[in-house]
């Protein structure tokens, strides 16, 4: 397993739409291994394949049991409800905005063998699977949002802990 470095906003990977994963091979286990040692480094939620510079549909996702979840060629098959709260991206670092999603979110994904599989996610897993998906098709957050919140606007929607210090998320 190797870090990648996540590229960020301003690089034109991030805009194109990604191939569907058609070789379930050791280079797709070796992209979603490194994936997920990317994001347990940086102490992120989700990583797709276009933030390390691969334009496959690939990504690793947190779910609600801080598990990693690896879904490849994945794509929303239900979502109901509506959550807005703040968002942010590795590709984008040290932004947030307020990002309307689905509060619960089904996916049908295939693993790193090419098994089909379903999953639901509520609430930030919900959230981690629109975000990641739209990375598949060029998309970034940013488009969702009217503008970046201050540092007193996040303070405000995560709070502080009881050294003071900001929560992570």
């Amino acid at each position: 397993m190797a870090l990648r470095k996540i590229v960020t906003q301003g690089d034109d990977r991030l805009t194109k739409r990604c191939r569907p994963v058609t070789d379930f091979n050791q280079r797709l286990h070796d992209l979603l291994d490194d994936m997920k040692e990317t994001l347990t480094e940086a102490q992120g939620a989700g990583l797709a394949a276009p933030q390390v510079g691969v334009l496959r549909r690939a990504v690793v996702v947190l779910d609600g049991s801080d598990e990693l979840m690896e879904l490849v060629n994945p794509e929303i098959i239900y979502q109901s409800g509506e959550q807005t709260g703040p968002e942010g991206c590795l590709s984008v670092p040290g932004k947030w905005g307020l990002v309307t999603r689905p509060s619960l979110v089904r996916i049908r994904a295939q693993d790193r063998f090419g098994n089909w599989f379903e999953a639901e996610g509520e609430e930030l897993t919900a959230r981690c699977f629109c975000h990641e998906i739209e990375h598949l098709d060029g998309h970034l957050y940013v488009e969702h949002i009217d503008h970046f919140l201050t540092d007193e606007e996040l303070e405000a929607y995560f709070g502080e802990d009881d050294d003071g210090e900001e929560e992570s998320r």
